[in-house]
């Protein structure tokens, strides 16, 4: 399986041969610009377009035993491929594209705040980051540096390093309890920035290709989830008055 979102984050569409089909009904394929559910992003949804023109409508997209595995999960009411059939891959673009603006914006996020990561999670509409730290910060004061590295426009690119450049770097990690996957040979960083000046993170989600993408968000919120730990809401749109 060769995930193409990895190197290319706006591929929308592909072709694909069918691998196999799962006792549940899961789509395998030989490769896919369908990402997987994972690090907070969701699965990417949309439809698989066969030769005779009828749609296979997916409604999510997870990962196998591996992060190899990726499985395309087809709706309730939806046909089955056939074992080497071609099919041409569609993305719910609309929706992908506002996870990446997201995506992007959680990894400004944790540069505008400088604490370790307990927990993130995004949706379509807003996001969540949550951080261990016990200090009070003003969400205007946030959404203003946010929109200084937005406005910027920093590049935002993917580099591979391999997993010995890890082990002798790996303060390089944000998370608190999570991770990067090991044992692939190499790890993928999100860098944000001319040499990535701004951040750089192990991170195997999607993401726009610069910071002037995000668009306009701001902080709608910051909870208190416990001493030492705040969650920050991320939305689109101007901070209300």
């Amino acid at each position: 399986m060769k995930a193409l979102f990895a190197d290319d984050a706006y591929l929308s569409t592909c072709e694909a041969t069918v691998t196999g089909i799962r006792e549940d009904g899961g789509i395998e394929l030989d490769q896919t610009c369908f990402y997987a559910t994972s690090g907070g992003q969701p699965g990417d949804t949309g439809f698989f377009e066969r030769a005779d023109g009828t749609r296979i409508r997916i409604e999510g997209t997870i990962n196998g035993a591996t992060k190899a595995e990726i499985i395309h999960l087809p709706a309730a009411d939806q046909p089955a491929p056939d074992i080497g059939e071609t099919v041409t891959l569609h993305i719910d673009w609309d929706r992908r594209y506002k996870l990446m603006r997201l995506h992007t914006a959680c990894h400004l996020l944790s540069v505008v705040c400088p604490y370790p990561i307990t927990g993130a999670s995004i949706a379509e509409d807003d996001a969540r980051v949550d951080f261990d730290m016990s200090e009070t910060i003003d969400k205007a004061e946030v959404t203003e540096k946010l929109m200084a590295l937005v406005e910027a426009n920093h590049p935002v690119y993917i580099e591979w390093i391999s997993e010995e450049e890890f082990e002798a770097n790996p303060d390089i990690v944000k998370s608190k309890n999570v991770r990067p996957p090991r044992g692939l040979g190499r790890m993928r960083l999100v860098c944000i920035g001319d040499q990535a000046t701004v951040d750089s993170q192990p991170c195997g989600g999607t993401h726009v290709s610069e910071t002037a993408e995000v668009g306009q968000i701001h902080i709608g919120k910051i909870e208190k989830k416990g001493r030492e730990n705040r969650r920050f809401r991320i939305r689109f749109g101007e901070m209300p008055a």
